[in-house]
Parts: C-alpha cells; structure tokens; sequence
C-alpha cells in the first residue's frame, strides 16, 4: 500500500503546487493589466501561464520522484523524460516571454507612430526577428535533448570532427534555402518591402501580406495569395507603390471625337471630383494627350491617398465623364460607321 500511496501522495503534491502557482501568477498578470492599460505585456504574459506551470512540474518531479519511489523498476527512464520535458517547456516559456514582450513593445510604437511606412517597416522586421528567434529556440532544444542520450554523446566527437566536410555539403544542398533566409534578412532590414506594402510583381497587383524567412506572400485585389521566396524580390525588378509613401496618381483615358468640347470636360471633372471621396484634393487636370486621323486622346491625371482609393477613383471618373458625354455632348463619342455591303452586278 505505501508503494501507491507514497507516489500518489507526490503527484497530488506537485498538483497542489502548480495549479494554485499558475492560477496565481495569472491572477497577478491579470492585476497588472488591468491597472497599466497603456501596455499589453501583461496581458500578453498571461500565456505564457501553461509553460510556466509546466515546468514548475517536471522541476518538482524531478526532485521528488527518487524518494516518492514512482516507477522505482524505471527511475532513470523516468528522470530522463523529465529532463526532456523540461527542456521543451524552458523553451517554449521563454519564445512565449520573448514574444510578448516584442509584441507589447511593437503595439506600443504603432499605437504612437504617425508614419504609416515606418509603423509596416517595424513591423516586418519584428515579425522575421520572432520567427527567427523562434527557429533558434527550438534547434538549441532540440539539439540539448538530443544531447541528453548517451549515443548522441558518444558520436558528437565525430560529428565535430567532420563538421568542414558536413557544412560544405549542407550548403551546396541547402543553397536556396539559405539564399532565401538571407534575402529575408536584408528584406527586414533593408526596408525595400514591407507587410502592407502595395506592389506589382510578374503583372499581378496585391499587397504584402506575410513575410516569412523564406516567403513572401502577396494577396490580390481578388482575394488570392501569391507565395514567392524572398529571394525574388533581391534579385528580380518589382513595382513598390509604397515606396516613399502611399500616395498615388492615377490617369483616365478617353478616345473622343475632334469636336469633343474639352473645356466643358475639364470643367465637369473638377465638378466630378468634388463630390468622389477617393479625390484627395492634391492634383486634377486634363488635357489632349495625343491625336488620330478618327478620335483624340484625352487624359485625365487624378490623385488619391493610396492605391486602393487612386482605383476607385478611376473606375468613377472614367464612368461618370462618359455618362455625361453620351447624354449631353453624344457626338464626342468616336463612331464606328459599319462596311458597306458589296454591290452585286
């Protein structure tokens, strides 16, 4: 009987332990978000809550399970898994602190950065230093548990010794992959790309959706996703309409007419363009831009906050000019005047 109760007895101890200890420690982070609303580390931190209660657990097993006499037949099977589960625990409490506290201080800076650029620059480089934080993390524990058994001990002698040869393999092998982490690397900190950022790449129009060390995906106007390795936008030209700020220009064309009143156009579009929110106010004119033997060419050049309102705006433009054409001025609109049939003899 006291071979169960003894272990039994430990468990529940150590329940007793870590519950009330995690169940505490939210209770304090929950305090401390409630009264420092300006931050959200505190609330941040309270997910780090099942780690912290996990590792307080194997701490206490690991002290305990010799003189509680659990698994007495298989104490060093049992302290080995213990040892691997603190391992993995350690790691994944400290990604989780590491990444509330970025989190915290990047919400913190984009809750008080005016510059809308600056705000996806820093958040591109907080998301790839996570993830490459992140990736660190779980190789150092995977290698430390890996350590722990004695055959990887015994062969790690030869696996250093061979290391030059091994590395030079690896990196012709792994000679894209690791083009593509550095492309992400200067992508991040380079500042030529950034989530959020609205670009043209192989004719497709969409914004940067997630950047990865490897990946970069792009979301299109229609709702699909590109994926592309970063490594494209190092070595290939793209279109950034970001770049330097979200404001865009954007033209409207007309073939027209030769009596096409384009004074009375010119007047209309800047009536057109007070009543369009997507007008920014920054530039508005028209002009013959060119001329045919049947029709001229009429530009019209407009601007907008960003890319997605210069389309809109476009698309009313243009729609609303030929609506007003075709009911007040008809004759300004180009005709096509249909083939003669053949005469038969």
């Amino acid at each position: 009987m006291e071979n169960v109760l003894r272990p039994a007895a430990a468990v529940c101890a150590v329940l007793l332990l870590t519950l009330p200890a995690g169940r505490l420690l939210d209770l304090l982070l929950r305090r401390a978000d409630a009264r420092h609303s300006e931050t959200p580390l505190w609330g941040l931190l309270r997910r780090c809550v099942p780690p912290f209660r996990l590792v307080l657990a194997t701490a206490a097993l690991q002290t305990g399970y010799r003189p509680a006499h659990i698994l007495p037949g298989r104490a060093d099977g049992l302290g080995h898994v213990l040892t691997l589960v603190q391992i993995a625990s350690t790691a994944w409490l400290l990604v989780g602190v590491a990444t509330a506290v970025v989190d915290s201080a990047y919400t913190r800076y984009a809750a008080s950065a005016p510059d809308d650029a600056r705000v996806r620059r820093v958040r591109t480089q907080v998301t790839l230093i996570q993830r490459a934080l992140t990736a660190v993390a779980v190789v150092v524990a995977a290698a430390a548990m890996l350590l722990t058994f004695p055959a990887m001990r015994t062969v790690g002698a030869s696996v250093l010794a061979s290391a030059g040869v091994l590395g030079i393999v690896a990196g012709i092998a792994a000679q894209a992959t690791l083009g593509n982490l550095f492309a992400g690397l200067q992508i991040a900190f380079g500042d030529t790309v950034r989530i959020g950022d609205t670009v043209v790449v192989d004719k497709e129009w969409g914004k940067v959706e997630e950047i990865t060390l490897t990946s970069l995906v792009v979301r299109t106007w229609d709702e699909r996703r590109i994926t592309m390795p970063v490594s494209y936008f190092t070595s290939k030209p793209y279109e950034n309409w970001s770049r330097g700020g979200a404001q865009m220009t954007g033209t409207v064309i007309w073939h027209l007419d030769h009596s096409a009143p384009v004074a009375l156009m010119r007047d209309k579009l800047a009536e057109l363009l007070g009543d369009i929110p997507e007008w920014d106010g920054r530039t508005a004119g028209l002009a013959v831009t060119d001329t045919t033997p049947t029709t001229i060419v009429v530009r019209a050049v407009v601007t907008a906050k960003d890319a997605d309102d210069v389309w809109t705006l476009r698309c009313a433009v243009r729609e609303q000019l030929i609506t007003w054409l075709a009911a007040h001025h008809p004759y300004a609109l180009p005709r096509v005047t249909p083939a003669e049939p053949p005469l038969r003899a």
